[in-house]
C-alpha cells in the first residue's frame, strides 16, 4: 500500500498506479533527494523536532540508501509512485521507527520542488561546461586558420568577405551569451523552497534557513504557496536550452551548407558522418543534420511546460508531475549535441583555397566601392546608386566589375579614378574593415587573444 493509505479503505486499481507512478523517470532525483533529506533531517535534529539519535540513525541509513542507488542495487518499486516514497520506504525497513520521522515538517509538494531546484543547479554547471567546451573548439578551429576568407553571406546569397574565423567567433559570442543566461538562471533557481510543505508552512519549528545554508542555497523563498507552485525556473533554464539549441542548429545548417558539393568550403571527419544504404558514393553531414532536427524536441519541452503550467490555480496540482519527462529529455539532448559537435569540430577541415574562390567575386567589393566614394564628399544614398549603375552596366556587358576600364566605370561614377580599379580584392576588403568587431585580420587576431585570455583565466 501506499504511504499515504491511511484515509482510504482499498489501494488504488492497478491502472491508477501506472497512471500515477513516475519512479521510472524521477529516479534520476535520488542524488538529490539524499541531499535535501540529510539536510532536513539536520534540520529536525538542530530544532529538537526529533532527537538526535534518530536523526544519526536516518543520515548512516540514507547513506547507505545512497550505496544501494549508486552501485545499482536499488530495488525501485512502482506501487511507491515516486523517487521520495522509494528512499523513504527503504530507509525504514533498514532502520525501523527513526525512519518515519524523516518526513515530519514536510510534503513531498516542496519535497520535490527542493530535489529539482537542486537538479537544475547542477546541470546548469554541467551544461555552462558543454557550452565553453564548444566555445574552445570553435575558437581553436579559428586559431589554426586564422587567414582563411570566405564569402559572408546575407540571404544565402555571397555578400562580403570576412575571415572564416570571423565566422566562428560569432558563435563563440552567441554561445557566451548563452552561458551568462544560464549563470542568471541559476541565481534565481538558487532559493530554497523545503518548509513550505504543502502549501502554507508548518506549526512546527522549523529552521529554513539551517537548511538553506546546508544545501549552499543563497536563500529560501519568501511564499510557501510559491514555493510549491511555480515551475518559472524549470521554464527559464528550458528557454535558455532552446536558445543554445537554436543556435547549435544554426551553425549545424552551416557546416551543412559550407559540406555540399556546391559550396566544398569544409571537409568533416568520417567518424562524424555517415553513407547511404542505396548510394554508395554519399558522405552525409548527418551530425548536423540531427542537431537541426532535434532543436525541435527542446523547444516541445519547453512549450509542454508552458501549456502544463498555463490554466493551474494555486498551488500544488499532480499536473506538475508532467514537468519533468520533457525537461530530462531537453537536458540530455543539449548535451549530447554540445558534446557530439565539439568533438565533429576536432575533424573539420577547411578548404582555403575554395573558400578564397568564392570570396574573389568582385562584386563582393561593390560596397566598398561606395565607401570609396562616400570618402570624396559623395553621399552615401547617391554612392550606392551610382555603384548599383555600374554593377548593372557590367552585368549587361557580361563582364565582372574587375573587369571593367575607367571609361566604363565613369560612365555610371563620374569621380571615379584610377584606383578604384585596384578595390575589388578580397584581402584587401577584409583588411580594411579595421575597427572593433570587424573582419580585418589584425581584429580578429585580437578577438582570438581575447578569448584565449579568457578560457586561460578560469
Amino acid at each position: 500500500m501506499p504511504l499515504w493509505d491511511g484515509r482510504f479503505s482499498e489501494g488504488p486499481d492497478a491502472l491508477v498506479l501506472r497512471l500515477s507512478e513516475s519512479i521510472h523517470y524521477d529516479c534520476r532525483l535520488y542524488p538529490f533527494d539524499l541531499q535535501g533529506s540529510m539536510a532536513h533531517a539536520k534540520m529536525l535534529a538542530h530544532q529538537g523536532i526529533i532527537p538526535q539519535e534518530d536523526a544519526d540513525k536516518i543520515l548512516a541509513g540514507l547513506q547507505q540508501v545512497k550505496e544501494e542507488l549508486d552501485s545499482g542495487k536499488f530495488v525501485f518499486k512502482t506501487e511507491l509512485e515516486d523517487i521520495h516514497m522509494n528512499i523513504e520506504s527503504r530507509l525504514t525497513e533498514l532502520i525501523g521507527a527513526p525512519g518515519a520521522r524523516l518526513h515530519t515538517g514536510r510534503s513531498r509538494n516542496d519535497q520535490i520542488a527542493t530535489d529539482e531546484r537542486l537538479y537544475l543547479r547542477h546541470v546548469i554547471d554541467e551544461i555552462r561546461e558543454d557550452v565553453r567546451n564548444f566555445q574552445k573548439a570553435l575558437w581553436k578551429l579559428g586559431k589554426e586558420n586564422a587567414t582563411v576568407i570566405m564569402p559572408g553571406f546575407t540571404h544565402l546569397q555571397h555578400a562580403q568577405p570576412v575571415l572564416f574565423a570571423h565566422h566562428l567567433l560569432a558563435y563563440v559570442e552567441m554561445l557566451e551569451r548563452d552561458r551568462e543566461r544560464l549563470a542568471d538562471c541559476r541565481h534565481r533557481i538558487n532559493r530554497l523552497p523545503l518548509g513550505a510543505g504543502a502549501l502554507a508552512g508548518s506549526t512546527l519549528p522549523l529552521n529554513r534557513e539551517f537548511v538553506a545554508k546546508e544545501l549552499g542555497f543563497e536563500g529560501v523563498l519568501q511564499n510557501s504557496m510559491d514555493c510549491v507552485a511555480d515551475r518559472d525556473g524549470s521554464i527559464e533554464f528550458l528557454s535558455d536550452l532552446a536558445i543554445i539549441a537554436m543556435h547549435l542548429s544554426r551553425f549545424a545548417e552551416d557546416v551543412a551548407i559550407w559540406f555540399s558539393q556546391e559550396f566544398a568550403f569544409v571537409e568533416i571527419g568520417d567518424a562524424f558522418t555517415t553513407g547511404s544504404s542505396l548510394m554508395p558514393q554519399k558522405k552525409n553531414p548527418d551530425m548536423a543534420e540531427l542537431t537541426r532536427g532535434k532543436t525541435g524536441r527542446v523547444y516541445g519541452a519547453l512549450m509542454g511546460l508552458l501549456t502544463t503550467l498555463k490554466g493551474l490555480p494555486l498551488t500544488y496540482n499532480r499536473d506538475l508531475q508532467e514537468d519533468k519527462e520533457g525537461l530530462f529529455d531537453a537536458v540530455d539532448t543539449v548535451d549530447l549535441v554540445l558534446r557530439t559537435l565539439t568533438a565533429m569540430l576536432g575533424t573539420v577541415k577547411p578548404r582555403p583555397a575554395r573558400m578564397a574562390e568564392a570570396a574573389s567575386d568582385p562584386s563582393l567589393m561593390a560596397t566598398d566601392l561606395a565607401e570609396a566614394l562616400v570618402k570624396q564628399g559623395v553621399p552615401f544614398r547617391e554612392a550606392h546608386h551610382q555603384v548599383g549603375r555600374f554593377v548593372g552596366a557590367c552585368t549587361a556587358k557580361g563582364i565582372t566589375l574587375a573587369q571593367a576600364d575607367l571609361a566604363l566605370m565613369k560612365e555610371s561614377i563620374p569621380t571615379a579614378v584610377p584606383e578604384f580599379l585596384d578595390i575589388f580584392d578580397a584581402e584587401h576588403s577584409a583588411a580594411a574593415r579595421d575597427l572593433t568587431g570587424g573582419t580585418a585580420p589584425a581584429q580578429v587576431a585580437k578577438q582570438l587573444d581575447n578569448w584565449e585570455k579568457k578560457f586561460t583565466q578560469e
